[in-house]
């Protein structure tokens, strides 16, 4: 095996061949949650607000879930390096393993999400539509869960375009079953927030089907499916190992957001609303960072597997800059537009309009703030994942984000009484601290890598 030189430029060329379909595809599986967003937005305030919290309740148990999912792109990226197919097809199938048995597990617990919304405080109105919602949502836990675990493991193999593809797809798939069965058109009953939840559950499955012949049928080699009954407690283990941090990290920062989620609610509906559509503004803008995150992981996976430091730290640079250049990008569009990109989701009609875009306007330019630190702070999560270091990185998040960030954002809400605003503002200080200490951790450490003694000679 060889070292690979290669120049800045072809970094980035190679991030962005690699990352590009990954970030459409991401932008178009967000289409699917903010599609949700804009038409029951459209439809009821109060849907909004119910989904708003209801999703985000499945969010913080789903995210957990997808560790094990996350683990298997580094991991099969290193074995497609090493040209190990039997490895990466036992990894591929451990993590599908994973993944339905941990969506099991965590499925009970919501057939009592209504009497869970309201003991965490929420409007009883908003928690028995939640729970409505969650009912059915809760049954695309599994088929979700496996679409992950497939979609890293052809983002590892670099085979992206049918991610792009198949979750473009559903996404139009998606709008098509909400235009029916939320406003009750071409003959369709009028499910309202019911239908909405049809509709995901729906793409969840039609996703996973996609992929599932795709991968039999292209990449015939991996055998992925073959003796899929059969359990592999070496490889189960390798790959527990490494996605319960993942999954405990994403939670640290899901959390975060979900408990800001929690706290707006408790200032008011309105304000749940407002944030629910600055959210979705701000998660739509991620999706380009995380993009970034998921091939920088797939390149710094592939470095290790050369034993190759020189091309991991070329591509950590580059992946960086490219991450932040386009955060400056995101934010001035964030700081100039920011009640016209609110008004986006509002009803023209509904009386509350006004009110409901000046708190999201509000909302939004504090977002073009944390554009940077939370693009860095994903981007550096990924390089970590890369070369398989996610314990400590899980503690240097949890910290940043729950024994820095929500207190403050408490503290400024309150007690100091900023309300929305300040509660925004202490999420900017988590996500500060946590691109802080996660790139130290890269380049102080895990950015080394031992060559083996044929490339040391």
């Amino acid at each position: 095996m060889t070292k690979e030189t290669l120049t800045y430029s072809q970094h980035a060329r190679a991030i962005w061949k690699l990352g590009l379909p990954l970030i459409l595809s991401n932008v178009a599986q967000f289409a699917i949650h903010m599609t949700d967003t804009i038409m029951l937005g459209w439809y009821d305030v109060t849907a909004l607000a119910a989904v708003t919290i209801a999703s985000t309740m499945f969010f913080v148990v789903f995210i957990v879930g997808a560790g094990f999912s996350q683990a298997v792109t580094p991991l099969v990226a290193e074995a497609a390096e090493e040209s190990d197919e039997t490895r990466a097809r036992r990894i591929g199938r451990m993590g599908m393993w994973l993944s339905i048995i941990y969506a099991l597990a965590v499925t009970i617990p919501f057939f009592w999400a209504e009497d869970i919304l309201v003991a965490i405080g929420q409007d009883p109105v908003v928690a028995a539509e939640g729970h409505i919602y969650l009912q059915i949502v809760i049954w695309q836990m599994v088929p979700a869960l496996l679409v992950w675990t497939l979609k890293a493991f052809l983002a590892a193999l670099e085979h992206t375009a049918i991610i792009l593809w198949s979750t473009a797809g559903t996404a139009v798939l998606n709008a098509f079953i909400n235009y029916l069965l939320i406003f009750g058109n071409w003959g369709f009953p009028e499910l309202g927030i019911t239908g909405a939840a049809i509709a995901s559950l729906s793409v969840n499955i039609a996703t996973f089907l996609i992929l599932v012949v795709y991968i039999n049928r292209k990449l015939p080699q991996f055998e992925l499916f073959r003796n899929f009954w059969r359990s592999d407690s070496e490889i189960m283990k390798r790959v527990f190992k490494l996605g319960w941090p993942i999954g405990l990290t994403s939670l640290a920062e899901g959390g975060l957001f979900s408990a800001s989620a929690v706290m707006m609610g408790w200032i008011g509906a309105l304000e749940l609303a407002a944030h629910g559509i600055a959210i979705q503004l701000a998660g739509l803008t991620f999706m380009v960072h995380i993009g970034f995150s998921q091939a920088a992981t797939v390149r710094a996976g592939r470095a290790l597997g050369r034993r190759d430091e020189a091309l991991l730290r070329r591509g950590g640079i580059t992946a960086i800059g490219m991450s932040a250049g386009y955060a400056l990008v995101t934010s001035a569009i964030f700081l100039m537009f920011p009640a016209f990109l609110v008004g986006l989701f509002v009803d023209p009609s509904d009386p509350a309009r006004e009110t409901l875009i000046a708190v999201g306007a509000s909302l939004i330019m504090v977002a073009a703030l944390f554009q940077l630190v939370d693009g860095l702070q994903v981007l550096a999560l990924g390089l970590l994942r890369g070369v398989q270091d996610t314990t400590v990185p899980m503690v240097m998040a949890t910290v940043s984000y729950w024994v820095i960030g929500l207190p403050t954002s408490y503290l400024l809400a309150f007690p100091m009484g900023f309300g929305a605003t300040g509660l925004w503002f202490g999420l900017v200080i988590g996500l500060g601290l946590a691109a802080a200490s996660l790139l130290w951790r890269f380049w102080g450490r895990s950015v080394r890598i031992t060559p083996t003694p044929a490339l040391a000679e």
